[in-house]
Protein backbone atom coordinates (compact mmCIF):
# COMPACT_ATOMS: atom_id res chain seq x y z
CA UNK A 1 0.00 0.00 0.00
CA UNK A 2 1.32 3.21 -1.20
CA UNK A 3 2.70 5.38 2.35
CA UNK A 4 0.12 7.86 2.79
CA UNK A 5 0.17 11.68 5.10
CA UNK A 6 -3.18 10.74 7.57
CA UNK A 7 -4.10 13.32 10.64
CA UNK A 8 -6.70 11.63 12.41
CA UNK A 9 -8.74 13.55 15.22
CA UNK A 10 -9.37 11.95 18.27
CA UNK A 11 -12.50 13.48 20.99
CA UNK A 12 -11.36 14.27 24.62
CA UNK A 13 -14.05 11.59 26.23
CA UNK A 14 -12.20 8.92 24.12
CA UNK A 15 -9.56 9.11 27.34
CA UNK A 16 -12.76 8.62 29.25
CA UNK A 17 -13.80 4.96 28.99
CA UNK A 18 -16.27 5.05 32.65
CA UNK A 19 -17.82 8.27 34.14
CA UNK A 20 -16.55 7.50 37.11
CA UNK A 21 -13.37 6.43 36.68
CA UNK A 22 -11.52 9.60 35.78
CA UNK A 23 -8.23 9.44 37.07
CA UNK A 24 -5.03 9.83 35.19
CA UNK A 25 -3.97 6.49 35.29
CA UNK A 26 -7.11 5.66 34.00
CA UNK A 27 -7.16 7.94 31.36
CA UNK A 28 -3.47 6.49 30.65
CA UNK A 29 -5.00 3.18 29.96
CA UNK A 30 -8.12 4.70 27.83
CA UNK A 31 -5.08 6.42 25.67
CA UNK A 32 -2.98 3.11 25.46
CA UNK A 33 -6.17 1.19 23.38
CA UNK A 34 -6.31 4.19 21.59
CA UNK A 35 -2.60 3.89 20.37
CA UNK A 36 -2.44 0.40 19.82
CA UNK A 37 -5.16 1.11 16.95
CA UNK A 38 -2.97 4.11 15.49
CA UNK A 39 -0.06 2.35 15.35
CA UNK A 40 -1.19 -0.27 13.73
CA UNK A 41 -1.58 2.32 10.69
CA UNK A 42 1.98 3.69 11.37
CA UNK A 43 3.22 -0.16 11.08
CA UNK A 44 2.23 0.46 7.57
CA UNK A 45 4.46 2.72 6.55
CA UNK A 46 2.08 6.08 6.66
CA UNK A 47 2.80 8.76 8.53
CA UNK A 48 0.27 10.51 11.12
CA UNK A 49 -0.57 13.76 12.41
CA UNK A 50 -2.80 13.15 15.77
CA UNK A 51 -5.10 16.13 17.02
CA UNK A 52 -7.67 15.38 19.75
CA UNK A 53 -10.23 17.04 21.95
CA UNK A 54 -9.83 18.34 25.61
CA UNK A 55 -13.39 19.23 26.94
CA UNK A 56 -13.49 17.05 30.12
CA UNK A 57 -9.96 17.74 30.91
CA UNK A 58 -10.42 21.55 30.26
CA UNK A 59 -13.47 20.66 32.74
CA UNK A 60 -11.28 19.38 35.37
CA UNK A 61 -9.19 22.15 35.32
CA UNK A 62 -11.35 24.88 35.51
CA UNK A 63 -13.25 23.03 38.67
CA UNK A 64 -9.72 22.91 40.41
CA UNK A 65 -9.19 26.17 39.53
CA UNK A 66 -12.97 27.05 41.28
CA UNK A 67 -12.06 25.47 44.19
CA UNK A 68 -8.88 26.65 44.82
CA UNK A 69 -9.79 30.31 43.68
CA UNK A 70 -9.66 31.48 47.46
CA UNK A 71 -6.25 30.62 47.89
CA UNK A 72 -4.98 30.75 43.87
CA UNK A 73 -5.06 33.01 41.07
CA UNK A 74 -7.72 31.99 38.66
CA UNK A 75 -6.28 30.17 36.09
CA UNK A 76 -7.37 31.69 32.05
CA UNK A 77 -9.16 29.46 29.51
CA UNK A 78 -6.19 29.65 26.82
CA UNK A 79 -3.79 28.71 29.42
CA UNK A 80 -6.63 25.59 29.89
CA UNK A 81 -5.95 24.92 26.96
CA UNK A 82 -2.04 25.35 26.70
CA UNK A 83 -2.18 22.96 29.86
CA UNK A 84 -4.42 19.72 28.42
CA UNK A 85 -2.08 20.12 25.26
CA UNK A 86 0.64 19.40 27.13
CA UNK A 87 -0.71 16.93 29.78
CA UNK A 88 -2.67 14.83 26.74
CA UNK A 89 0.37 14.61 24.50
CA UNK A 90 2.20 13.27 27.20
CA UNK A 91 -0.30 10.68 28.05
CA UNK A 92 -0.19 9.68 24.03
CA UNK A 93 3.07 10.22 23.67
CA UNK A 94 3.98 7.49 26.27
CA UNK A 95 1.70 5.11 24.71
CA UNK A 96 2.64 5.45 20.88
CA UNK A 97 6.33 4.84 22.31
CA UNK A 98 5.59 1.77 24.48
CA UNK A 99 3.52 0.42 21.59
CA UNK A 100 6.74 1.42 18.84
CA UNK A 101 9.02 -0.49 21.01
CA UNK A 102 7.00 -3.65 21.74
CA UNK A 103 6.66 -3.67 17.75
CA UNK A 104 10.25 -2.86 16.93
CA UNK A 105 9.28 0.34 15.04
CA UNK A 106 11.34 3.10 14.76
CA UNK A 107 9.33 6.35 15.15
CA UNK A 108 8.74 8.57 17.95
CA UNK A 109 6.33 10.42 18.83
CA UNK A 110 6.19 14.17 19.75
CA UNK A 111 4.04 17.28 21.14
CA UNK A 112 3.98 20.46 19.45
CA UNK A 113 1.78 23.33 21.94
CA UNK A 114 -0.14 24.70 18.99
CA UNK A 115 -1.62 28.18 19.08
CA UNK A 116 -4.12 28.55 16.20
CA UNK A 117 -4.98 32.20 15.16
CA UNK A 118 -8.72 33.19 15.31
CA UNK A 119 -10.23 36.69 13.97
CA UNK A 120 -10.76 39.29 16.61
CA UNK A 121 -13.65 40.36 15.07
CA UNK A 122 -15.32 36.87 14.64
CA UNK A 123 -19.08 36.85 15.62
CA UNK A 124 -18.80 34.44 18.48
CA UNK A 125 -16.78 36.82 20.67
CA UNK A 126 -20.30 38.99 20.81
CA UNK A 127 -22.49 35.83 21.09
CA UNK A 128 -20.35 33.01 23.06
CA UNK A 129 -22.59 29.93 23.59
CA UNK A 130 -20.24 27.02 24.04
CA UNK A 131 -20.84 26.05 27.26
CA UNK A 132 -17.98 24.73 29.98
CA UNK A 133 -17.26 23.61 33.08
CA UNK A 134 -18.91 22.42 35.74
CA UNK A 135 -23.08 22.83 36.61
CA UNK A 136 -24.26 25.54 38.47
CA UNK A 137 -27.00 26.85 40.02
CA UNK A 138 -29.07 30.09 39.16
CA UNK A 139 -27.18 31.78 42.25
CA UNK A 140 -23.83 30.64 41.63
CA UNK A 141 -23.82 31.69 37.86
CA UNK A 142 -24.98 34.80 39.21
CA UNK A 143 -22.37 35.34 41.02
CA UNK A 144 -19.84 34.75 38.81
CA UNK A 145 -21.23 36.99 36.49
CA UNK A 146 -21.39 39.56 38.37
CA UNK A 147 -17.78 39.10 40.13
CA UNK A 148 -15.63 37.50 37.14
CA UNK A 149 -17.77 38.52 34.22
CA UNK A 150 -18.13 35.37 32.82
CA UNK A 151 -21.55 34.67 30.26
CA UNK A 152 -23.34 32.28 31.89
CA UNK A 153 -26.73 30.51 30.35
CA UNK A 154 -29.17 27.48 31.65
CA UNK A 155 -27.58 24.29 29.70
CA UNK A 156 -30.54 21.96 28.36
CA UNK A 157 -33.06 22.20 32.16
CA UNK A 158 -29.66 20.43 33.74
CA UNK A 159 -28.30 23.76 35.45
CA UNK A 160 -26.17 26.53 34.83
CA UNK A 161 -22.65 26.60 33.07
CA UNK A 162 -20.40 29.01 31.95
CA UNK A 163 -20.38 29.80 28.13
CA UNK A 164 -17.65 30.84 26.27
CA UNK A 165 -16.82 32.17 21.98
CA UNK A 166 -16.66 29.56 20.11
CA UNK A 167 -14.83 31.15 16.69
CA UNK A 168 -13.66 29.53 13.81
CA UNK A 169 -10.04 28.65 13.01
CA UNK A 170 -7.99 30.59 10.45
CA UNK A 171 -4.65 29.12 10.65
CA UNK A 172 -2.36 26.51 12.22
CA UNK A 173 0.69 28.86 13.85
CA UNK A 174 2.77 26.08 14.36
CA UNK A 175 2.18 24.70 10.68
CA UNK A 176 5.91 24.52 9.23
CA UNK A 177 7.17 23.05 12.57
CA UNK A 178 4.43 20.40 12.20
CA UNK A 179 5.29 19.54 8.73
CA UNK A 180 9.48 19.16 9.56
CA UNK A 181 8.44 16.88 12.09
CA UNK A 182 6.21 15.04 10.00
CA UNK A 183 8.46 15.25 7.23
CA UNK A 184 11.38 13.65 9.30
CA UNK A 185 9.46 10.83 10.28
CA UNK A 186 8.24 12.28 14.02
CA UNK A 187 4.19 11.34 14.66
CA UNK A 188 3.53 14.76 15.47
CA UNK A 189 0.74 15.52 18.37
CA UNK A 190 -0.39 18.71 17.21
CA UNK A 191 -3.57 21.27 17.68
CA UNK A 192 -5.12 19.77 21.00
CA UNK A 193 -8.31 20.84 21.48
CA UNK A 194 -8.87 22.90 18.83
CA UNK A 195 -5.46 24.90 19.58
CA UNK A 196 -4.64 27.56 21.37
CA UNK A 197 -7.32 30.56 20.46
CA UNK A 198 -4.81 33.24 19.61
CA UNK A 199 -5.88 36.96 17.29
CA UNK A 200 -2.93 38.39 15.52
CA UNK A 201 -2.67 42.36 16.56
CA UNK A 202 -1.91 44.98 13.54
CA UNK A 203 1.87 44.81 14.57
CA UNK A 204 1.68 40.95 14.00
CA UNK A 205 1.94 40.32 17.49
CA UNK A 206 -0.55 37.08 19.04
CA UNK A 207 -2.34 37.62 22.08
CA UNK A 208 -4.38 34.86 23.62
CA UNK A 209 -8.30 34.40 23.90
CA UNK A 210 -10.34 32.66 26.51
CA UNK A 211 -12.38 31.04 24.01
CA UNK A 212 -13.09 27.27 22.56
CA UNK A 213 -11.80 26.42 19.03
CA UNK A 214 -13.87 23.32 17.72
CA UNK A 215 -11.18 20.38 17.61
CA UNK A 216 -12.70 19.18 14.08
CA UNK A 217 -12.62 22.66 12.04
CA UNK A 218 -8.90 22.71 13.83
CA UNK A 219 -8.18 19.93 12.59
CA UNK A 220 -9.55 20.10 9.03
CA UNK A 221 -7.52 23.26 8.88
CA UNK A 222 -4.42 21.47 9.86
CA UNK A 223 -5.06 18.15 7.19
CA UNK A 224 -6.23 20.75 4.72
CA UNK A 225 -2.45 23.01 5.40
CA UNK A 226 -0.45 20.09 5.55
CA UNK A 227 -2.13 18.39 2.22
CA UNK A 228 -3.27 15.17 3.93
CA UNK A 229 -4.03 12.44 1.64
CA UNK A 230 -6.52 11.03 4.11
CA UNK A 231 -8.52 12.95 7.40
CA UNK A 232 -9.70 10.87 9.95
CA UNK A 233 -12.41 11.52 12.86
CA UNK A 234 -12.46 9.12 15.51
CA UNK A 235 -15.31 9.01 17.61
CA UNK A 236 -17.57 6.74 19.37
CA UNK A 237 -18.93 5.35 16.68
CA UNK A 238 -17.86 2.76 13.81
CA UNK A 239 -20.07 4.61 10.94
CA UNK A 240 -22.33 7.64 11.07
CA UNK A 241 -25.69 6.63 10.96
CA UNK A 242 -29.39 8.62 9.24
CA UNK A 243 -32.52 8.34 11.27
CA UNK A 244 -30.20 7.96 14.24
CA UNK A 245 -32.26 6.75 17.33
CA UNK A 246 -35.49 5.96 15.22
CA UNK A 247 -36.42 2.38 13.59
CA UNK A 248 -35.44 3.07 10.33
CA UNK A 249 -31.74 4.46 11.83
CA UNK A 250 -29.35 2.80 8.99
CA UNK A 251 -25.50 3.32 8.64
CA UNK A 252 -23.55 4.66 5.77
CA UNK A 253 -20.52 3.61 3.76
CA UNK A 254 -20.03 6.28 1.94
CA UNK A 255 -21.33 9.64 1.27
CA UNK A 256 -20.66 12.55 -1.20
CA UNK A 257 -20.09 16.10 -0.32
CA UNK A 258 -23.35 16.85 -1.75
CA UNK A 259 -25.27 14.06 -0.09
CA UNK A 260 -23.62 15.29 3.54
CA UNK A 261 -25.06 18.65 2.73
CA UNK A 262 -28.49 17.42 2.00
CA UNK A 263 -28.53 15.71 4.81
CA UNK A 264 -27.72 18.12 7.12
CA UNK A 265 -30.49 19.71 5.59
CA UNK A 266 -32.59 17.62 6.71
CA UNK A 267 -31.13 17.89 10.51
CA UNK A 268 -29.74 14.41 9.96
CA UNK A 269 -27.35 15.31 12.52
CA UNK A 270 -27.16 16.34 15.96
CA UNK A 271 -25.78 19.99 17.14
CA UNK A 272 -23.00 19.67 19.38
CA UNK A 273 -21.97 15.78 18.15
CA UNK A 274 -22.27 14.54 14.87
CA UNK A 275 -22.96 17.84 12.90
CA UNK A 276 -19.37 19.54 13.40
CA UNK A 277 -17.83 16.15 12.40
CA UNK A 278 -19.52 16.33 8.95
CA UNK A 279 -19.39 19.77 8.14
CA UNK A 280 -15.38 19.10 9.49
CA UNK A 281 -14.86 16.34 6.78
CA UNK A 282 -17.03 18.37 3.95
CA UNK A 283 -14.87 21.29 4.27
CA UNK A 284 -11.79 18.66 3.85
CA UNK A 285 -13.04 16.71 1.18
CA UNK A 286 -13.80 19.79 -0.79
CA UNK A 287 -10.91 21.77 -0.47
CA UNK A 288 -8.39 19.05 -0.95
CA UNK A 289 -10.77 16.08 -3.16
CA UNK A 290 -9.37 13.29 -0.91
CA UNK A 291 -11.09 11.45 1.37
CA UNK A 292 -12.45 12.25 4.61
CA UNK A 293 -13.38 9.64 7.11
CA UNK A 294 -15.55 9.05 10.35
CA UNK A 295 -14.99 5.83 12.20
CA UNK A 296 -14.01 4.36 16.12
CA UNK A 297 -10.65 3.57 17.45
CA UNK A 298 -10.85 0.41 16.57
CA UNK A 299 -11.75 0.38 13.35
CA UNK A 300 -9.52 3.05 11.82
CA UNK A 301 -6.56 0.49 10.11
CA UNK A 302 -9.52 -1.03 8.62
CA UNK A 303 -10.91 2.40 7.77
CA UNK A 304 -7.64 3.46 6.17
CA UNK A 305 -8.00 0.38 3.79
CA UNK A 306 -11.48 1.46 2.95
CA UNK A 307 -13.07 -1.35 4.65
CA UNK A 308 -14.46 0.31 7.76
CA UNK A 309 -15.51 3.99 8.97
CA UNK A 310 -17.76 6.26 6.44
CA UNK A 311 -16.28 7.64 3.98
CA UNK A 312 -16.87 11.52 2.78
CA UNK A 313 -15.86 12.08 -0.85
CA UNK A 314 -16.23 14.81 -2.96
Amino acid sequence: MESKLIVIAIGGNSLIEDPKKVTVDAQYHAAEKTAHHIASIIEKGHRVVIAHGNGPQVGYILLRSEYARKILHAVPLDSCVADTQGAIGYQLQKALDNEFMRRGIERKAVTVVTQVEVRADDPSFGNPTKPIGSFMTAEDAEEHRKNFGWSVAEDAGRGWRRVVPSPKPVSIIELDTIRYLSAGGAVVIAAGGGGIPVVRGEDGTLEGREAVIDKDLAAAILAKSLGADMFIISTAVEKVALDYGKPTQRNIDSMSVSEARKYIGEKQFAPGSMLPKVEALIDYAEATGNIGMITDPEHLSLAVEGLGGTRIVR
